[in-house]
Parts: C-alpha cells; sequence; structure tokens
C-alpha cells in the first residue's frame, strides 16, 4: 500500500499472517494498493479496512470545521450551538496550539452566528482565565505591552463578542454571566 502509484511513497508491505499487519496512516486522500498471491495456499487473501482521518484527532476536527466555517453556504445548514457548546469545552480543555485553534474558532462561530445561535455565557471559564490574565499582565512591569498568544488570542475573542452582543442588545446580560457575584460586589464596592 502506498500513497503513490508507482508505491513510492509512504510504502507499507504486508506479508503472511494477519498478526503482521500493523495499522498505519498514510497523508492524503487517496491510497494504492496491490495484492500479489504466491499461490502457496487457497485462502481468499487479506482484508482491510481504510478510514478518512481519525475520529477524535484535533486537527483533523480543527481543519474540517475551519473549512466549513469558511463557506457562507455551508453555515446555516451547521448545528452551530452544538458546535459552540463542544469548541467552549474544547478550549477550556486543551493547552498550547491547540487551545489557540479552539479559540480561532469560536471567533469564526461568534463572527458567522445570529441571535441565539450561541450560548455566550458558556465561555464564564475563558472570561475568568482572560480576566486573570489581565490582573497578571498589569502588575508584571518588566514587559509593558507584550501580551501572551493566549492572552492576545482571548482579548480578540471577547471584544468581538462584546461588540457582537452590543448588537443584538443583550450587553448586560452577557457582562452580567459572564461575572461571579463576588466580582460584581467588588465592582459595586468600588
Amino acid at each position: 500500500m502506498s500513497s503513490s502509484s508507482d508505491f513510492q511513497q509512504d510504502r507499507h508491505s504486508f506479508s503472511g499472517s494477519p498478526q503482521k499487519w500493523t495499522d498505519f496512516e498514510l497523508p492524503g486522500d487517496t491510497l494504492y494498493y496491490r495484492f500479489t498471491s504466491d499461490m502457496s495456499n487457497t485462502e481468499w487473501g487479506y482484508k482491510f479496512t481504510v478510514t478518512a482521518g481519525h475520529l477524535g484527532r484535533f486537527q483533523t476536527g480543527f481543519e474540517i470545521l475551519k473549512q466549513m466555517l469558511s463557506e457562507e453556504r455551508v453555515i446555516p445548514h451547521l448545528p452551530l450551538a452544538k458546535i459552540w457548546e463542544w469548541q467552549v469545552g474544547v478550549a477550556c480543555r486543551q493547552t498550547g496550539h491547540q487551545r489557540l485553534k479552539a479559540i480561532h474558532l469560536l471567533l469564526k462561530i461568534v463572527q458567522c452566528s445570529t441571535q441565539g445561535d450561541c450560548d455566550l455565557t458558556l465561555l464564564k471559564p475563558l472570561w475568568q482565565l482572560f480576566t486573570h490574565m489581565e490582573n497578571n499582565s498589569c502588575q508584571d512591569t518588566a514587559k509593558p505591552g507584550i501580551l501572551l498568544p493566549l492572552h492576545r488570542a482571548l482579548a480578540e475573542l471577547f471584544f468581538v463578542t462584546e461588540n457582537r452582543v452590543t448588537e443584538l442588545g443583550s450587553l448586560q446580560d452577557y457582562l452580567l454571566a459572564l461575572n461571579t457575584e463576588d466580582h460584581l460586589h467588588r465592582c459595586t464596592a468600588q
């Protein structure tokens, strides 16, 4: 099996008992295979299963969802509320570049959603992370004006989201839902 018709790229050869076969990945969207029998016995041959992408693979899901959210004609047919809920969960659980990519998708969803598509109050854990980063960046005078990529991504997400809820006329409800009661008491006291 190979990813090229000349069997030179990403080649995998198997012979003998089924125990000698192992799972493998091929890049691209085409699989080439060649079956050759040595005529030594009368078994039927081999059976193999080909699966596109990998369920649960972050990069595969990210690329598919990013492409779907880029197609204006596809967006009305997507279950945006459910996708939003999943992506918020992903952004909360992931770290590093995967978290940045999840936030990128959240930003795309906010920009293409209509009223009621997304429960914006689900952003509360990310809001708490953002405000924690904001408080720490104000205290870090060694590097003024330098924001980490995650901090920048969250700032953009919340800036766009705030503009979106302002357009929809629900800014007060949104801000109340994101903040804790303790935070609201402190702000009122100030």
